[in-house]
């Protein structure tokens, strides 16, 4: 398993999954129709809006379609002889406190035919040092209860329990239990 940087020579693999039914938003599976769309206008532009660690793309929409300004943020395609999903870092810079209209600093998603392979959680341990490069000492993740596999990722990776609570409305105001992973040694 590799993290790549999103680039214009996977794109096709990327689309792929799209067309296959994967939505790289468990919130919003919608976005897979979106994202072709963008991908088809200008795959330029969509793959360089996706590793944004200046947050200069612009308000982000939430699933609700409130817009919200975009945090700064990294994504990673997960890559095993093929595409096999995303994950993602978001941060405010200086703190690791997060606005509530954003679910934890790390999400990811896995293409279903590749699930069960360990993938998440080989993408979450490597991708953590890029949350320490960004000078968080700790990050939340979160997942909803009915959720037992993304708990697994997380508690493999160091993650402990810190809260359950009722996600904003902007959000869908899902029951969602936050996790910590700290980063310090």
């Amino acid at each position: 398993m590799r993290l790549l940087k999103p680039s214009v020579d996977h794109i096709p693999a990327y689309l792929s999954a799209l067309k296959r039914g994967w939505s790289p938003d468990n919130l919003r599976p919608d976005a897979a129709q979106d994202q072709i769309a963008r991908i088809e206008s200008d795959a330029d532009s969509f793959v360089a809006g996706l590793d944004d660690p200046t947050a200069s793309a612009g308000p982000i929409t939430l699933p609700d379609g409130t817009k919200v300004p975009r945090l700064p943020s990294l994504r990673r395609w997960i890559w095993d002889n093929e595409f096999c999903g995303h994950i993602s870092l978001r941060w405010r810079p200086g703190t690791e406190e997060l606005p509530p209209t954003c679910s934890g600093h790390i999400g990811y998603a896995v293409v279903p035919w590749r699930s069960g392979e360990g993938l998440a959680s080989a993408a979450l341990r490597a991708l953590l040092p890029e949350a320490t490069t960004a000078g968080l000492s700790y990050v939340t993740i979160t997942t909803s209860p009915d959720n037992p596999a993304s708990m697994r990722v997380i508690e493999k990776a160091g993650g402990a329990l810190q809260r359950s609570y009722t996600a904003d409305r902007a959000l869908g105001g899902r029951e969602t239990l936050e996790f910590r992973i700290s980063l310090g040694s």
